[in-house]
């Protein structure tokens, strides 16, 4: 198992327990983004920058990616394409994306950019809580132990 993140739009807070994480557990931890992202040191933990665009962070993942592994992100497509490729996705509230949930997640996606496109302000997600940092820890802590446990 890998654990690939969709950098540019993740939370300093989320890649912080996710550094904890692949250094006390081994798991190696790739950091994908279109511009530099400090990261510790640590032979686990790495950063890939990519050009900058649109999507071309995401589709490096894709490209990299491998059944198995963990993709972090908050972008929908990714998930999707994640899932499709038999990858485990979660976003940095905790949400485990599946197959069973990702295409209502892909279909409210689509439904807000309409309305969004059409001039109605939709405002922003809530700012990240404790609760979501936990539920996150969590969550993450759950398939890293079930990882470890089958490998």
């Amino acid at each position: 198992m890998q654990i690939w993140v969709d950098a540019d739009s993740c939370p300093a807070v989320i890649k912080d327990i996710l550094f904890k994480a692949a250094k006390r557990t081994g798991v190696q931890l790739m950091m994908v983004a279109n511009q530099p992202v400090r990261i510790p040191p640590s032979r686990f933990i790495k950063m890939l920058q990519v050009a900058s665009g649109f999507d071309v962070a995401d589709n490096e993942i894709v490209k990299r990616l491998s059944a198995g592994d963990l993709v972090i992100t908050g972008d929908i497509p990714l998930a999707t394409e994640a899932i499709e490729q038999g990858a485990f996705a979660l976003n940095p509230r905790g949400e485990m994306y599946s197959a069973d949930n990702i295409r209502a997640r892909l279909n409210m996606r689509d439904f807000m950019d309409t309305l969004r496109a059409s001039g109605i302000n939709t405002g922003g997600p809530p700012a990240l809580s404790q609760s979501d940092r936990k539920s996150f820890a969590n969550q993450l802590d759950k398939l890293l132990t079930k990882y470890a446990r089958n490998a």
